[in-house]
């Protein structure tokens, strides 16, 4: 790509020292690369290391006589086609979010009419504080796309969500933007993404449910919906945010969800992650149940609707393509394998929920298994690692047919 210049903002941190290895495979690809170092940033990478590399000065200050003759903040912002944050720090983002110019990184964030890519980096306590997760969402909704952060060891000693991507992820990251309409592949397609608990009521203040988060389900729906999808997402009771450009319609109970989907329909493809309770009591209590001292009240039972089967079912509504998930104690594959015959769908993605902790966490281990017998083990990864990987084969599969 002789013709695409990036413009990379270095900030602060530990992770700095990727931004090295970035702007090689950046500039190995043909890909211009123009720096600008904070002066956190300095503390970890010099200029002349970046320079180097990048086979471009490196940019500093906002208010050098200089600089601002020759190009200036605001050229300077708009010079490439797209801006990297790397790393993007606590600070970074919350001058990005808040719209603060008092330094040149800050103030091209503001200036530029480009598109923006960050990959944070920070500590998991900074990451997870509900001021960095307001900057979040706010950025996302302004149309900043992020890469990471990974869930691992970090620098403080501490583990959790908050290390950078790797290198080559950001670099793929990159040059998909850098694509234009390529990163966009399903431009036009419909889904309908499930995710999260049912609540199955016994009476007006009790009700049958189950451990899931919807953290899977949302990171799915994210995903897709980054990669140009309009996107569905049916939910039930979680504590999370609808992702950017996603619509979700909230729902309770199995046959909510199950009325939700088929009100979404026709749709392209369908991904089934929410944890649907099988069953649900016979009668709802119209009035609170009560302790009486005798035997405590039997509960009957009726099989809830197959959202999955009913989706997977032969016609002219159903999806192109439609993906199960099956959260399994023992025999993983095995189990996996007789869901996916039983239910009709194309896909099946296992995960092993009797081990580990999965339930509430921001990783995964899945499986997955396609009609025809195939199986690839994807390996325990993100939630939004998961997402990105399913968006990405689902672009593939409709890239062929």
């Amino acid at each position: 790509m002789p013709d695409k210049r990036v413009l990379l903002i270095v900030g602060g941190g530990v992770a700095a020292y990727k931004a090295l290895e970035l702007t090689r495979l950046l500039r190995k690809a043909g890909v211009g690369v123009r720096p600008i170092l904070t002066s956190a940033g300095a503390q970890f990478v010099t200029p002349l290391s970046l320079s180097a590399l990048a086979e471009d000065k490196v940019y500093s200050e906002l208010f050098s006589l200089t600089d601002e003759a020759e190009m200036g903040h605001i050229q300077l912002s708009r010079s490439a086609d797209l801006v990297v944050v790397v790393p993007a720090t606590a600070d970074l983002m919350a001058k990005a979010a808040h719209g603060l110019a008092g330094d040149l990184a800050s103030t091209t964030l503001l200036a530029t009419d480009k598109p923006v890519l960050m990959a944070p980096a920070m500590n998991v306590r900074m990451w997870e504080h509900p001021a960095t997760q307001r900057n979040l969402a706010t950025l996302k909704a302004d149309g900043v796309a992020f890469v990471g952060p990974d869930e691992g060891a970090m620098a403080c000693g501490e583990y959790g969500p908050g290390r950078m991507a790797e290198p080559a992820v950001i670099f793929e990251a990159v040059m998909g933007m850098l694509n234009g309409e390529a990163e966009r592949p399903l431009a036009g397609r419909r889904a309908i993404v499930t995710a999260g608990p049912t609540a199955e009521p016994i009476d007006p203040v009790r009700y049958l449910t189950n451990r899931s988060s919807g953290k899977q389900g949302y990171a799915i729906a994210e995903a897709l919906a980054a990669l140009g999808c309009e996107v569905t997402l049916v939910s039930g009771p979680t504590a999370l945010a609808a992702p950017a450009g996603v619509k979700r319609v909230q729902v309770e109970t199995a046959r909510q969800m199950l009325a939700a989907c088929q009100a979404a329909l026709p749709a392209d493809l369908a991904v089934c992650v929410a944890a649907v309770a099988d069953w649900r009591p016979a009668d709802e209590g119209a009035v609170k149940i009560k302790k009486t001292g005798d035997a405590p009240p039997a509960l009957r039972l009726v099989e809830n609707p197959d959202i999955l089967a009913t989706l997977s079912a032969q016609g002219p509504a159903r999806p192109r393509l439609v993906v199960g998930f099956a959260a399994e104690t023992e025999a993983l594959i095995d189990n996996a394998r007789a869901k996916l015959a039983r239910k009709g769908c194309d896909w099946l993605l296992a995960n092993d929920v009797g081990g580990a902790a999965v339930f509430g966490a921001d990783d995964n281990h899945v499986v997955l298994l396609e009609r025809d017998g195939g199986a690839e083990d994807w390996g325990r990864q993100s939630k939004a690692g998961v997402g990105d990987m399913l968006a990405a084969r689902i672009a593939g599969r409709f890239a062929r047919s």
